[in-house]
């Protein structure tokens, strides 16, 4: 199938949340903080109410009413304090967008500044244990005992490998449209993953019943997890709406979006690893550490996916936290598992090296039968085939196992592999299905974030009530549709599918003429099983003897993620997600001020992504992978396990091509050329 989309976002008619149409609307503009921490002691903004077209001045001065639970990173100006450089600590309103601008460069806030602490380091005196990490797993786990596996092993090794701040930088900036109506009722086009969701947090925000909230959400120009919870923007446009008694609009500015839309929190990661002469696994212990800020606890589970790989008789994983002055941290594109891996498979590829193994075979031989944790059997699990089918496709063989010995003039080649997984869960959704003029009208509240959301449910509701594809028209992005989870955690299509399949089958069953699903019961009763989809990424790389250049002319990923509903959006999400890895291990990066506090590398000039030229050869294939105990439709997502791995294939290639080690994302030209 084409995206059922396309055509109204190649003509420009697909409407993005701060395109709506609205009259009257005027603009909000934020004042952020410009110290770390401290307390505002006044904020003057005489001179901004004086400015043309200025309808209001919000702050702490003059606190807008919410409500008292309200999460803390979006209870804006209910407080003096500060918690880190770029939070919202004012606001203007004005009839034109350059006129909020303009008065709010004429906010002046007085501070009275304390000393900041932003740095994640080891050593740290403010580490604890959180009692969960995301979204719900324990923070630590223990099985055998390492020590002894450790001790007792043919090879071992025990190394620390550490990645930056990465921020998600969607083309859309966040944005939002607020309108109350005048029996105060909220309206909010707001950017975002999940309009159910976004509505019940803004309801609670506000001290609002459920249904005097509206979230409308059409069109979403990708998010990467950003966009997965409410943001401080949204609250800020109903404030100003109410403020101003008109319509606001706010767009956060690609800077802003740095300091309040999240971020993936840095990490530093101790794994240590042993096995027997044979290459199974002795021992396997993996520690994260990691920070959140001093407003919001989020602890990523960074060392999860060492509960899921592979067979060790010994395992413990841990997560330390530090409360820092400095943005909470969020989802990012397979959060946990995208850094995790990335520690895991070179800290495999480092122990097969330290055994003089090939990385596939000792990633074959620890293949495990069930969760290596807690042991329960895997609804499907097909490692090993990703692996020898992507070794098969990618001249594996024909590898010269010795590091640093191939050269074509200045540049050093090198290969390496890294396998990956991603867990496939589905949380509860509703559906309706109707028949209008003879076609089918699909109704849920999901989200098309850019992944193809429309064309995959057109598909799977086509699917189930056996007619044509275009007869099918899906309407979504709008709270007021039939409930549906959020588009992150890759259990969009699993979740929505669903709902939308048993919608079709009562449609079907019943009078022909509609169809009501709800899946809570369902999903409640799921087995319990280990869902994970698997995978493997080979990539090849160049490195510059003389620059420190890298250069990626292959990647190959090759997947077991059940029934793939549609092909097209399958490779688009694969490759993406390569996409997205090979920036994570070569460029994204954004540094920390340690003496202001905030971020560096705060736009697209400085946080460098890839580009087309970047990837000249990306290729993404998969199994035909069969597993009926996972939705109705067999399906596991795809939107994140892509990334997942692909950092560690390139740094194990570039360790083949050079002989070096970098532990330390990203690996730039100057990390290259310091161990030469």
């Amino acid at each position: 199938m084409n995206r059922v989309e396309g055509r109204v976002k190649v003509t420009g008619l697909a409407t993005y949340a701060a395109e709506y149409p609205v009259e009257a609307v005027a603009y909000a503009y934020p004042v952020q903080s410009l110290v770390a921490k401290g307390r505002i002691v006044r904020v003057h903004d005489a001179e901004a109410r004086e400015m043309p077209g200025v309808l209001a001045v919000l702050s702490c001065e003059d606190p807008p009413r919410l409500a008292e639970d309200a999460e803390a990173e979006l209870a804006l100006f209910q407080s003096r304090d500060v918690a880190y450089r770029g939070q919202i600590v004012a606001a203007v309103v004005a009839g034109t967008y350059e006129n909020a601008r303009a008065a709010a460069a004429a906010v002046r806030v007085e501070y009275d500044p304390d000393d900041h602490d932003v740095a994640l380091r080891t050593g740290h005196p403010g580490f604890y244990r959180p009692d969960v990490v995301n979204p719900n797993y324990p923070s630590d786990t223990v099985k055998g005992d390492v020590e002894a596996g450790l001790a007792g092993a043919a090879a071992s090794v025990d190394v620390t490998y550490s990645t930056p701040v990465l921020h998600n930088n969607p083309m859309e900036p966040h944005a939002a449209l607020a309108v109350w109506d005048p029996e105060g009722r909220l309206l909010v086009y707001d950017s975002t993953q999940g309009a159910s969701p976004d509505r019940d947090t803004i309801a609670q925000t506000f001290g609002l019943p459920g249904e005097d909230v509206r979230v409308v959400s059409r069109h979403v120009g990708g998010g990467f997890g950003s966009k997965g919870s409410t943001r401080p923007h949204a609250v800020l446009a109903a404030l100003a709406a109410r403020a101003a008694g008109r319509p606001v609009k706010i767009a956060l500015t690609r800077q802003q979006m740095f300091d309040v839309t999240g971020y993936r929190t840095p990490t530093i990661q101790r794994l240590r690893l042993g096995a027997d002469a044979g290459g199974r696994l002795t021992a396997v212990e993996h520690v994260a550490y990691e920070q959140s800020s001093t407003l919001v606890e989020f602890a990523e589970q960074t060392a999860t996916p060492a509960r899921v790989m592979y067979a060790t008789p010994a395992l413990r994983t841990a997560h330390r936290l530090v409360r820092l002055d400095v943005a909470t941290p969020s989802w990012m594109r397979a959060p946990g598992e995208c850094p995790g891996m990335y520690a895991l498979e070179s800290a495999m590829d480092e122990l097969a090296c330290a055994l003089g193994m090939d990385p596939v075979e000792l990633r074959v031989v620890n293949d495990a039968d069930a969760e290596p944790e807690g042991g329960l059997p895997f609804s499907s699990r097909n490692l090993v085939m990703c692996l020898r089918e992507g070794a098969r496709r990618f001249g594996w063989r024909h590898r010269d196992p010795e590091p640093g010995v191939r050269r074509e003039g200045e540049w050093l080649v090198g290969t390496g592999v890294a396998a990956s997984t991603y867990p496939s869960r589905r949380r509860p959704a509703s559906a309706f299905v109707f028949v209008r003029d003879g076609d089918y009208v699909v109704q849920v509240a999901a989200a098309d974030i850019g992944t193809g959301a429309r064309t995959a449910l057109a598909r799977i509701a086509a699917d189930t009530l056996g007619v044509p594809p275009d007869q099918v028209h899906v309407e979504l992005g709008d709270s007021d549709l039939p409930e549906a989870p959020v588009a992150g955690g890759s259990m969009g299509t699993a979740s929505w599918g669903s709902a939308v399949v048993r919608a079709c089958e009562e449609l079907r069953n019943g009078d022909g003429k509609e169809g009501r699903a709800d899946t809570t019961g369902e999903v409640g009763n799921d087995a319990q099983l280990a869902r994970h989809a698997f995978g493997a990424q080979f990539a090849e790389v160049r490195v510059s003897s003389v620059t420190g250049e890298i250069r990626v002319p292959r990647l190959l990923g090759v997947f077991a993620a059940g029934r793939i509903v549609e092909p097209e959006l399958a490779r688009s999400q694969f490759i993406g997600g390569m996409t997205m890895g090979l920036g994570m291990a070569l460029m994204e990066e954004t540094l920390t001020d340690e003496e202001f506090g905030g971020f560096l590398r705060r736009d697209l000039a400085q946080y460098h992504v890839p580009a087309c030229a970047d990837v000249p050869d990306v290729e993404a294939v998969w199994l035909d992978e069969q597993d009926g105990e996972l939705n109705p439709m067999g399906s596991k997502g795809i939107g994140e396990i892509g990334i997942v791995g692909t950092a560690a294939a390139i740094g194990n290639a570039v360790h083949h091509a050079t002989g070096h080690r970098v532990r330390d994302l990203p690996i730039t030209p100057v990390r290259i050329l310091s161990r030469f």
